[in-house]
């Protein structure tokens, strides 16, 4: 006599599912014999000051240049000519009620690094940091003088648009977020290490007033200014929008 073996519902299910989804490992495995993978896609962390994560296409978030250009963020020549072409001309704005320390900088980026250190690592090559944070051996090229520099402490940190003239072209009627924001801008093109003198040579004119004494940084600089601009939404001089379109006529397109 032939026993009848009786299989319990539950099991003789599960056995059909497993066939049915053509699973050929052991449990536990994926279709190619191989362990499922359990990584998560990693949560988007706070940014260094505790607002919201970093965003690419916004004023704070992270940002490398891309290749060719020595500033994060530039657009193209065809692009910047067209937001050049859409931004307000106004005549210069008043000075009035302006401070520096109107615009907070430089904020902590994290790990003990503030916005100076994390550009200066960014803009050189063979950056080598202490425990603070601090450069202690690097090599830049400025961009506006093209002088090689090996001393962090000879380069300034340079805000393409400077703090005052942002404040006569749109600033002056901020909040102090985005004032922090404007000047601690690693995603546009906002941010550079150049050599001090440059910098300082410079001060807070606008292109029609100082242009980089390096002719063949003039195409990034009038993509960068012309970017920064168009993203604050600040508004430019009549001569200044005819110096930016003389500095992107140099462009090659």
């Amino acid at each position: 006599m032939v026993r009848q073996i009786r299989v319990p519902g539950a099991v003789l299910a599960a056995g059909l599912l497993l066939a049915a989804a053509g699973c050929s490992g052991p449990v536990g495995t994926g279709p190619d014999g191989k362990p499922p993978s359990t990584a998560r896609t990693p949560a988007a962390s706070p940014s260094a000051d505790g607002g919201t994560p970093a965003d690419p296409g916004k004023p704070g978030g992270g940002g490398e240049p891309a290749a060719g250009d020595a500033l994060p963020g530039l657009v193209t020549a065809a692009v910047a000519r067209t937001r050049l072409a859409a931004l307000k001309v106004a005549p210069v704005g008043t000075m009035a009620g302006y401070s520096r320390d109107r615009f907070t900088h430089w904020a902590q980026q994290g790990n003990k690094c503030d916005t100076r250190e994390t550009v200066l690592r960014r803009d050189g090559s063979d950056v080598k940091q202490d425990g603070e944070c601090k450069a202690v051996s690097g090599t830049w090229k400025s961009l506006y003088d093209g002088v090689v520099v090996t001393d962090a402490g000879k380069m300034d940190i340079d805000h393409m648009v400077p703090l005052a003239e942002g404040w006569r072209s749109g600033a002056a009627g901020w909040d102090a977020a985005r004032r922090k924001a404007f000047a601690n801008d690693l995603t546009h093109p906002q941010l550079l290490a150049v050599t001090a003198a440059s910098n300082r040579s410079k001060g807070d004119q606008s292109p029609d007033l100082w242009q980089p004494p390096n002719k063949a940084s003039w195409c990034q600089y009038g993509r960068a200014w012309t970017t920064v601009k168009s993203a604050y939404e600040l508004t430019v001089t009549e001569p200044e929008k005819k110096m930016l379109t003389t500095m992107l006529d140099t462009c090659a397109s």
